[in-house]
């Protein structure tokens, strides 16, 4: 059962990162995008890496000052002992004294490749610091393009429909206000003959009547 769902799993995910890929080799902008911020999280882990080694660093230079101080101590103490003629307490202390001289030595050698690390951890950081940045620029610089290339394209279609086709669209629309107003003009001109017709068949009983009379 275990297998049967890991198996479905696996499906999933390898359907989900087709999808991903077709939508990003769509846009290459968002491909980018996501390479950047992958990028991104790999310099952090090797900032963070680099912060590690130098405190790792540090640890060995506060173990090698004390491995010394402790050698310089028991060298100072075999030298009291010595005088003091007590053979044992000063044999001791020239163990003491050597065993720290040789942990003293070998923290040096761990603490001067740490440091060597360290520096080219550095170097490398800043190279990786400064190839991001370049990155980043350069998206900068695609972007730009990109937007251009839209902008271009939009003016470029609206052109296209200012063209002929804008054209007859604005003809159609003056032929039918023409229309318009051919009707609005029509009913009002026969509007007022109606009225002024009446107005001249009243005038005309009125001179008859008075004729008559």
């Amino acid at each position: 059962m275990t297998n049967l769902f890991t198996r479905l799993k696996d499906a999933v995910a390898a359907d989900m990162h087709e999808l991903m890929d077709k939508k990003e080799a769509q846009n290459p902008i968002a491909a980018l995008n996501q390479y950047l911020r992958q990028s991104e999280k790999e310099t952090e882990k090797v900032r963070k890496l680099v912060e590690r080694q130098y405190r790792l660093k540090e640890e060995f230079s506060r173990e090698y000052e004390q491995a010394l101080e402790m050698a310089k101590k028991r060298r100072y103490q075999a030298s009291v002992a010595e005088k003091a003629g007590e053979e044992e307490m000063y044999q001791f202390a020239l163990q003491e004294h050597e065993e720290y001289e040789a942990k003293a030595n070998r923290i040096r050698e761990a603490k001067e490749s740490a440091e060597q690390q360290l520096l080219n951890l550095e170097q490398k950081y800043e190279v990786m610091k400064h190839k991001l940045k370049d990155m980043h620029f350069k998206r900068m610089e695609l972007m730009g393009r990109e937007n251009v290339a839209r902008a271009n394209y939009q003016i470029n279609k609206v052109v296209e429909d200012t063209g002929e086709h804008s054209f007859s669209r604005f003809s159609d629309m003056e032929r039918y206000i023409e229309g318009l107003e051919y009707k609005v003009n029509s009913a009002y001109y026969k509007n007022t003959f109606d009225s002024k017709i009446a107005k001249l068949e009243k005038e005309l009983n009125e001179n008859e009547n008075i004729d008559v009379k």
